[in-house]
């Protein structure tokens, strides 16, 4: 009936697919699903309506900020712009893209093994701007601009869109901006050496007018919620490193399997997987929302972890400040946390791998924690849905501790074999010079909020 090709229909659908959804999107405006208030800047009310398959298929790399110089090669150029920094609305518009609460998540409904319970897997009750295995939702964020490096925590905060949707963007980015810790008065200092950055990044990564925003996880939380859900589900682990199994595992023979356990270094280094995943689909979800505010920028992980967190070994470097350990024949510093700020559930931040398990369990299960008859949530019926999630019991805990405790004495550290705290990819955001681009590229290097950027955010 229809002589076309797929290519023709493809080629069709993207290019009618910004009209079709931007109507969809202005639609979804007039009834009040995001509000952004009267007065709002054009590039505000761009931003809050621009469409999905835009921002996907216009998603680049565009590195090239005001003020940067490329100095040699084919590409080379030097802005005659000065760096500019983001305005504080356009940073609470990109830190909560990567890092906002969303409202309450769903939790895992059904398992036929527990029914009529439901599964006890999150960690967390709030919904975030990105996914995570089982709801266990490890990461916090950090992030530095010209005027210093600042902590941003979401990871167990309480819901702040309504449940109808309807969202006042002003009071949703007040509820962020309110939570912003500031730990120092200058920006990060990541030295443009190899040794901390990599070489195609120097001109280029955190940048003076830029927002780095850096997500770590706390992967030895991310461990025990793992050793949870492997006793939840009748499992345990034994040790492959050193091939055997973890002693006085048999008394939770009646409540896992002990005859087929998991190998440890692989469970953590599935968890490790898990956790990426978290820093990787922030840091993207960071990265569409450049595309419809009109920001240059780019996620990557082309920085020196270690660097980072402050645990390079250069005393001119300290980084975030995190804590850290050097293991005879080790290599690498194992970090731990950043003493009250951000701590992993490990020693020493924990007295003992008990206590650090008790706390996951009380994040599940206590108040506020998405098990808790008190913490609203998306159902009618909350409290019922939450109460009916499998309990955690002392037997229970006790399986949980046995094979955190064993990890810890035998290895000297928690987790033994990936890093207690994980750090991958960052996100970058900054203003563009488009001379750079219109220079070097033909049409269609940047899009149309990056070229109308000026006039809609002045």
């Amino acid at each position: 009936m229809f002589d076309t090709t797929r290519r023709q229909v493809l080629g069709a659908s993207i290019a009618g697919a910004g009209a079709i959804i931007g109507a969809a999107a202005a639609a979804a405006k007039a009834e009040g699903q995001v509000d952004v208030g009267a007065g709002a800047a054009e590039g505000l009310r761009t931003a809050a309506t621009f469409p999905l398959i835009e921002a996907i298929h216009g998603r680049r790399a565009r590195r090239f900020a005001k003020g940067a110089v490329i100095p040699d090669g084919p590409l080379a150029y030097a802005s005659t712009e000065a760096a500019e920094p983001l305005t504080e609305l356009q940073q609470m518009l990109v830190l909560s893209a990567v890092a906002g609460n969303t409202g309450w998540q769903n939790l895992i409904p059904f398992n036929p093994d527990y029914a009529p319970r439901i599964p006890n897997y999150a960690g967390s009750a709030g919904g975030r701007s990105f996914p995570s295995s089982a709801g266990f939702h490890t990461t916090e964020f950090f992030f530095t601009d010209d005027n210093g490096t600042y902590f941003l925590p979401t990871r167990d905060m309480a819901a702040v869109t309504p449940a109808t949707g309807q969202t006042d963007l002003e009071a949703y980015l007040a509820a962020h901006k309110a939570r912003i810790v500031k730990l120092s008065d200058t920006r990060l200092n990541i030295p443009r050496e190899a040794a901390h950055m990599e070489r195609h990044n120097t001109w280029c990564a955190n940048v003076p007018g830029s927002t780095l925003v850096i997500p770590v996880a706390d992967m030895a939380q991310h461990l025990i919620l793992m050793l949870c859900y492997l006793v939840q589900n009748g499992a345990c682990i034994y040790d492959d490193v050193n091939n055997r199994a973890i002693p006085g595992m048999e008394k939770f023979a009646g409540l896992v399997n002990v005859e087929v356990p998991y190998p440890l270094s692989y469970v953590e280094q599935y968890g490790l997987t898990e956790a990426t995943v978290e820093l990787s689909t922030s840091a993207y979800a960071g990265a569409l929302m450049l595309q419809a505010m009109g920001l240059g920028g780019w996620m990557y992980d082309g920085l020196n972890p270690f660097s980072v967190l402050g645990a390079s070994g250069d005393p001119a470097v300290p980084g975030l400040g995190f804590r850290f350990d050097m293991f005879e024949g080790k290599p690498l510093p194992h970090v731990t946390g950043l003493p009250g700020v951000f701590e992993g559930h490990c020693l020493p931040h924990y007295p003992t791998m008990r206590a650090a398990v008790e706390a996951v369990v009380a994040r599940k299960f206590g108040a506020g924690g998405p098990f808790h008859g008190d913490t609203p949530g998306p159902y009618k019926k909350s409290e019922m849905v939450r109460t009916s999630a499998v309990p955690m019991g002392p037997e229970f805990v006790d399986c949980v501790v046995l094979m955190a405790e064993y990890i810890q004495a035998t290895f000297g550290r928690f987790p033994a074999t990936v890093p207690a705290i994980h750090l991958l990819m960052y996100l970058q955001a900054h203003k563009i010079d488009a001379g750079f681009y219109d220079t070097h590229f033909g049409p269609g290097a940047y899009l149309g909020t990056h070229r109308d950027h000026d006039a809609n955010w002045a």
